[in-house]
């Protein structure tokens, strides 16, 4: 299954955020950066997805929660840049 990603590179922090259908659970976390580090991908890994309002939905390291709930999804979104195969 290949899921669209973002890379963004805010100061000296890399992220590499994936684009989610629906909510990830701390499994599904580490089978994504399992893949972004298979696929070369360099940066933190955060999952996001739109709830059933539009609001932007993460799963990411707490030292990039601030960043996460500031942004709106379709920002976000509007940075995809590659595509990444998930294992």
């Amino acid at each position: 299954m290949m899921v669209k990603v973002a890379f963004l590179d805010i100061g000296d922090v890399k992220l590499v955020i994936v684009f989610l259908n629906g909510p990830a659970a701390a499994a599904d976390y580490a089978a994504l950066e399992a893949s972004a580090a298979q696929a070369g991908f360099e940066g933190e890994v955060a999952a996001v997805w739109p709830d059933e309002h539009g609001r932007t939905r993460f799963l990411a390291r707490p030292e990039r929660h601030a960043f996460l709930q500031a942004v709106d999804y379709d920002q976000l979104r509007a940075q995809t840049n590659a595509a990444l195969r998930l294992q």
